[in-house]
């Protein structure tokens, strides 16, 4: 083996060891299931691995694996339209591990609120989790999701309607004003 495939497959391993945690929550919240995320964030880090050289001199490497997981489950999605990722009920569905700077972790209603997460249509999903949970700008948010920032505002502000709409979470979903 080559030192610089050697090197490339230690910055990769870094990579993934040091943005897991965070890859899955994002992926869980996409999906709305342990299993659906796990093979989310799997099938993008193979994607990501075949092209690390690239990724791995961009800028900002965990935007662009970011925006390859947020377009693998967009195809998923549009490939199973009227079959949605989310659970039907949550029986066989394994809970995300919260860490300890995720604010949403730290709502009474958690459940609930992953719940009523995991009905949202997928591009208000996406954008309110990458918003939100991820802590994007709304620029951010766009270049994530292929997309403008008028479609980002949009999409968060209708979810996060919907959100607000359902018996319970008024408290849990009020996100202090934020622009």
């Amino acid at each position: 083996m080559g030192d610089g495939k050697r090197t490339r497959d230690e910055e990769f391993q870094s990579f993934v060891v040091g943005r897991w945690p965070r890859l899955m929550r994002t992926a869980f919240l996409l999906a709305g299931e342990q299993h659906a995320a796990e093979d989310l964030v799997q099938s993008t880090l193979e994607q990501v691995y075949v092209h690390w050289r690239k990724v791995g001199s961009a800028n900002d490497p965990e935007a662009y694996v970011r925006r390859v997981m947020i377009n693998a489950h967009a195809r998923r999605h549009r490939r199973r339209l009227k079959e949605f990722l989310a659970p039907k009920d949550d029986s066989g569905v394994l809970r995300e591990v919260p860490d300890t700077d995720d604010r949403i972790a730290q709502a009474d209603d958690r459940g609930a609120l992953l719940k009523a997460l995991a009905q949202l249509p997928a591009r208000q999903r996406e954008a309110v989790v990458l918003r939100y949970w991820e802590d994007l700008t709304e620029t951010q948010t766009a270049q994530a999701m292929g997309c403008s920032v008028g479609t980002v505002k949009s999409n968060t502000a209708k979810g996060i309607a919907k959100l607000r709409a359902v018996p319970g979470l008024a408290e849990t979903v009020t996100l202090g004003g934020r622009k």
